[in-house]
């Protein structure tokens, strides 16, 4: 089990290495430097049971965000989903890694779907060179 701790931010992934993303450059961007946040890499099949339970919803998906408080909240990542749908967005897979911590960092921080969440995504993007 890979597990990365620093300032506020926890990075688990049960099965592997953890990918290159500056998580705590874009959690304290995004977040700031008070907020707890956890990522945790998951499954496709983990992916399918929390989107079902939480969003009923009977399908994997690349990230789900959980705000557990204003100051704190879980994200949880599908790499296999992510890597399928890098191609869709016209982005590197890694890139796409970027904006999926931005997007489910912005959920977090109370941000739904729409053109005010696709104007931060953008800022953010510019801001980390994507």
């Amino acid at each position: 089990m890979a597990i990365r701790e620093e300032h506020n931010l926890t990075v688990i992934r049960k099965n592997g290495t953890i990918p290159f993303v500056p998580f705590l450059a874009i959690k304290e961007k995004v977040l700031g430097k008070n907020y707890v946040c956890t990522v945790t890499f998951c499954t496709p099949k983990e992916s399918q049971e929390r989107n079902k339970v939480y969003r009923h919803k009977d399908y994997s998906t690349n990230v789900l965000s959980f705000p557990l408080s204003k100051k704190e909240g879980e994200i949880y990542l599908c790499l296999s989903v992510a890597k399928k749908e890098a191609k869709n967005f016209g982005m590197s897979y890694q890139k796409f890694l970027h904006l999926l911590i931005i997007h489910g960092m912005l959920h977090l921080k109370g941000f739904d779907h729409g053109s005010t969440m696709e104007r931060e995504e953008k800022k953010y993007c510019r801001f980390f060179s994507l």
